[in-house]
């Protein structure tokens, strides 16, 4: 049987970005919404993800607004000190329990294992099919998906005679190599290395196929303390004033305590900058066989074949392990506001969910597609040093555009996803007074530094 859905809004994903957009707009309004997703249950990849996955920001920068993902901070370990991050099936059971709330408003309908085809939403399961009607606004909650190993193929051809298997299921592996081959410069690649020294696989016993060296974050700054989290902000924009290049500009930053890199003799192209313990950076630091010869091309039995036409012998049992997905998307810029949908996309730099929060509000509490427009303007995800100067630009100006509309810079300051609110506790801090001061001296001429450092490349 086919029935009408009975709602305004049809939200296409219930991964972050999705929960985060209904959350908002539910709490704000009294609109009536169908959350739509192709898994089972809430939470986007992080249903499909490695085990020991975890959030590599604090947990309270992630989740919806209405409800805080940790909070705590950690008392013992290498991160004492510093914020919790959710481990995998925390997060999973932080979105089950989130869509039970929205299903207990009485608003929120949830179809689980269904594609959208046009108009019509087809459950995979039964077959059952739902017509979105035509009043119904359609909400793009997977434009920015995220690809990971466990659902992607392996960017790379592989011989029948070699032993290739995904970040998922190097923790099933019944007997150990003499040899792991990881494959991939992100997040994910330095997660498979940091556990599987974590393990007690020897260093030399890792060669780490590393395409792109990356810049990354120090964890210890990117933390719910304005007064640290906005010095970071204030010393970006000081530095990029102070720099004739990009490349200047973060070696700048790392001097700074700002950024890190693996290898300090190379200066690193990639800049999705997730953030890292300096804990993990030792670890990784101890991987000595390393492969800087671009992506891998192909694998066999005993040699992996780059795609620069070099050779590069592994040995006879080595354990191929794929962390090469292309994570965190970076497609072109749509306004999020247009006639055939919403498209969710950070509205600031980084901290998606909370620019899903933010969209969600304002399409609660504004009425005019323009004006909603222009105070959600788009950014990205950073992928190389430009992109991520253009996604701080974007962010900032964006940022001072939420800050100028007094009801929506009250709700941000109340809400933990937000990492530049001032929580009360905080506002007669003379520290954070000074970070004040730097930021509101630096803002100006910091946007115009990168934007010049973007057009030199």
């Amino acid at each position: 049987m086919t029935r009408t859905l009975d709602v305004d809004y049809l939200v296409v994903g219930a991964g972050a970005m999705g929960m985060g957009f209904t959350d908002a707009l539910v709490d704000h309004s009294d609109a009536r919404v169908a959350i739509v997703d192709r898994r089972h249950g809430a939470g986007g990849h992080w249903l499909e993800d490695y085990p020991f996955v975890r959030l590599h920001q604090a947990s309270t920068f992630y989740g919806v607004a209405s409800t805080v993902l940790g909070g705590q901070v950690q008392e013992q370990g290498p991160e004492a000190g510093l914020h919790v991050r959710a481990s995998q099936p925390e997060i999973v059971d932080y979105y089950a329990r989130a869509l039970e709330r929205l299903r207990a408003t009485g608003r929120v309908e949830v179809l689980t294992g269904c594609d959208v085809v046009g108009r019509t939403v087809v459950s995979r399961i039964s077959g059952r099919t739902w017509e979105v009607p035509s009043s119904c606004r359609v909400v793009n909650a997977h434009y920015l998906s995220p690809s990971i190993p466990a659902e992607s193929s392996a960017p790379f051809s592989v011989a029948d005679d070699a032993r290739v298997v995904t970040v998922n299921d190097v923790v099933r592996l019944e007997e150990a190599p003499s040899q792991y081959v990881v494959v991939g410069s992100g997040k994910t690649a330095t997660d498979a290395c940091v556990w599987l020294l974590g393990q007690g696989v020897d260093p030399d016993a890792i060669c780490w196929v590393r395409p792109r060296e990356p810049w990354m974050l120090d964890r210890a700054l990117i933390q719910p303390d304005p007064a640290v989290y906005l010095g970071v902000a204030a010393t970006t924009f000081e530095e990029a004033t102070a720099s004739a290049s990009l490349d200047e500009m973060f070696l700048r930053l790392e001097d700074a305590g700002v950024m890190l890199r693996i290898d300090r003799s190379i200066t690193p192209t990639m800049a999705k900058t997730p953030t890292l313990g300096v804990w993990e950076l030792d670890l990784l630091r101890s991987i000595q066989d390393v492969v800087r010869h671009g992506h891998l091309r192909h694998v066999e039995r005993g040699r992996l074949e780059m795609a620069d036409g070099t050779t590069v012998r592994v040995a006879d049992d080595a354990v191929v392990v794929h962390c090469a997905a292309e994570g965190l998307k970076n497609p072109p810029l749509v306004p999020a506001w247009r006639p055939e949908d919403i498209t969710i996309q950070p509205v600031r730099a980084g901290f998606p969910c909370f620019g899903a929060a933010v969209t969600g509000y304002v399409e609660a509490t504004r009425h005019d597609d323009a004006e909603k427009n222009r105070l959600c303007p788009p950014s990205r995800f950073g992928n190389s040093l430009v992109q991520w100067a253009d996604m701080n630009v974007r962010g900032a100006r964006a940022t001072m555009v939420l800050a100028g509309e007094p009801d929506i810079a009250a709700w941000a300051n109340t809400v933990a996803i937000n990492p530049a609110r001032v929580p009360p506790a905080y506002a007669a801090s003379e520290e954070l007074g000074r970070v004040r001061e730097r930021l509101a001296a630096s803002t100006g001429p910091g946007l115009e530094a990168l934007t010049r450092l973007m057009a030199t490349g």
